[in-house]
């Protein structure tokens, strides 16, 4: 288990939080943008939190705003246009930096866990998703282009029979 992983503080609703209260559980981390072509995706991942949520599976959305401005909203108004134009429960934690010299470190543990395509640990576009297992002792990676429903089966493997 990584304690630094777990322990980074966000914001959530104004108020700070750590993965810690998670840490019991498998969680998938997407990076989003209400502007983006993939922002359909926020429907696949609202029906991936309803369908695992009671097994213990938590969605968590990390709005970024480095790709081409596609997150202009603040981070007072993103819950509810997430809620409102897609439909989304799950929580969404403030703005951060996936990429560069202010790369939240969440996104540092991730991306060193699980590089992309090349052994590349950049983040390439919105909608990257991250599955990690309990403990973070497994984390998977996911292109933008992989539809929420094609982690399904993974899912499955990390939550308890």
């Amino acid at each position: 288990m990584n304690t630094q992983f777990y322990e980074s503080e966000f914001l959530l609703n104004g108020e700070k939080h750590t993965l810690a209260q998670w840490q019991e559980t498998p969680i998938i981390i997407v990076n989003t943008a209400t502007k983006c072509g993939f922002a359909t995706q926020f429907d696949g991942l609202q029906k991936l939190h309803e369908a695992f949520k009671e097994q213990g599976l938590i969605v968590i959305a990390f709005p970024c705003d480095q790709f081409r401005h596609q997150e202009p909203e603040s981070d007072e108004n993103m819950a509810q246009v997430c809620q409102l134009n897609f439909g989304v429960t799950f929580p969404i934690a403030h703005k951060i930096a996936v990429n560069g010299d202010s790369t939240h470190p969440i996104y540092q543990f991730l991306k060193h866990q699980a590089p992309g395509l090349f052994g590349s640990e950049k983040i390439k576009w919105n909608f990257t998703k991250f599955l990690i297992s309990a403990n973070g002792q497994t984390v998977k990676r996911y292109a933008p282009s992989t539809e929420p429903k094609r982690l399904i089966q993974d899912i499955k493997r990390l939550l308890p029979s």
